[in-house]
């Protein structure tokens, strides 16, 4: 196996690494799927309906239905 095989294979493995994130900050990133409709602002999907409520009262004056309408609480939570 030559120098340029060798190459090859490790820009492969850089190519298959970099596919998927590497960062909790990027996969962070990637599962805020919770959207306020009043500011846009983005939750984590793990958020709690006390914080979102907290969130439309504070910020918005409003309930969480008005700022989320499609949030459903996680059943057993």
């Amino acid at each position: 196996m030559g120098n340029g095989a060798k190459a090859q294979i490790r820009r492969e493995r850089n190519l298959k690494a970099s596919a998927k994130p590497n960062s909790q900050l990027k996969v962070n990133e990637t599962a805020k799927n919770i959207i306020c409709t009043v500011c846009r602002s983005t939750f984590l999907c793990t958020s709690r309906a006390k914080s979102l409520a907290e969130h439309a009262e504070n910020k918005h004056s409003k309930t969480i239905k008005d700022c989320f309408p499609d949030f459903v609480e996680p059943a057993g939570k």
